[in-house]
């Protein structure tokens, strides 16, 4: 379940699968992997910076296009 309250400037995981356009488990691999770092919520609600979320996103548009 998402959550209802979050902080601004942070998205959930759902969001964040949303905006990158992949799955749940892909943002499990982001995190696992080092590329996105959680910054708040809880261990089975984690947080995600908007900046860290778009920074990552550019760079994943900018891999596509080459």
């Amino acid at each position: 379940m998402e959550s209802q309250i979050i902080r601004p400037g942070h998205l959930t995981a759902h969001q964040v699968a949303r905006q990158l356009g992949i799955t749940l488990g892909g943002v499990r691999l982001l995190v696992h992997r080092g590329r996105l770092t959680r910054s708040g919520g809880t261990v089975g609600q984690p947080w995600y910076s908007v900046e860290d979320v778009t920074v990552l996103a550019l760079k994943r548009q900018t891999r596509k296009a080459a």
